[in-house]
């Protein structure tokens, strides 16, 4: 059997308040465009999630939001805080409590960009891959029947972009 993970950093977030605390910052008016690219370029290629893990930072849900409004019957996201500012050995823990395939998970970096490079057998080429910039999005497949059979070195990249590299999906 193959899995189908897609790790989706969220879209560039607004650092207009100070006071506002890191948890409640939202997408400024570049993410919130960026998002709607990543969802016309996962629908395209038929890349529809059938189930979502996402932080429950404002900035991830709104990057999901974005992002289902390109897709059909997207699902709503599991909200998890166990994803918000985490390590990739927990973010992968997150991931092996799952059942669907494809499974998209929306976090932040250093975490989900770490993640993405040691679940890739092999990096992809892409300049940005190490970077990691926001709304970056790698998709792997993984040669497993159960999440929890998954680890370092195992995924297949099939994709890897960034919203810079996308057009505007009208």
């Amino acid at each position: 059997m193959t899995l189908t993970l897609i790790l989706i950093r969220h879209a560039k977030s607004d650092w207009d308040d100070p006071g506002l605390p890191d948890h409640d910052r939202p997408l400024n008016p570049r993410g919130q465009a960026a998002a709607p690219r990543i969802g016309a370029y996962l629908a395209a290629r038929d890349l529809v999630p059938r189930a979502v893990l996402c932080s429950t930072a404002r900035r991830t849900q709104e990057t999901w939001q974005g992002i289902a409004s390109r897709m059909p019957d997207a699902p709503a996201p599991i909200l998890t805080r166990a994803i918000y500012e985490a390590m990739p050995v927990d973010i992968l823990n997150a991931i092996g409590t799952a059942e669907a395939s494809p499974l998209a998970v929306i976090g932040h970096n250093p975490g989900i960009g770490s993640l993405a490079w040691s679940l890739s057998a092999t990096p992809p080429s892409h300049d940005k891959f190490s970077l990691y910039p926001t709304g970056a999005t790698t998709v792997l497949s993984f040669d497993a029947t159960h999440w929890a059979e998954i680890g370092p070195g195992q995924g297949r990249v099939i994709a890897f972009t960034t919203p810079r590299d996308l057009p505007d999906p009208d």
